[in-house]
């Protein structure tokens, strides 16, 4: 997996990975990470053609993903302590 390049956010960290003719769009935040995975095949330009479907909109879910995953596993994490 070779990292092709990284997109600037203040939300969250986000990579774009490529391996075995798929792109792995990769988010992070703090110990939280989501991952997509998208043929080559299925992109029209490279690399700026995912640059060009990570609008506003997919990101801002994303980041409301990690608010859900962060408060599902705290709640998990006090039912077990």
């Amino acid at each position: 997996m070779r990292i092709l390049a990284e997109l600037p956010n203040p939300n969250c960290k986000i990579s774009i990975f490529g391996m075995n003719q798929k792109y792995i769009i990769k988010f992070e935040q703090g110990n939280l990470e989501q991952s997509y995975k998208i043929a080559e095949a299925d992109i029209v330009n490279g690399v700026n053609g995912i640059f060009e479907i990570l609008d506003e909109e997919f990101i801002n879910r994303v980041v409301q993903n990690f608010d859900l995953m962060r408060s599902g596993f705290n709640e998990t994490y006090k039912r077990y302590y």
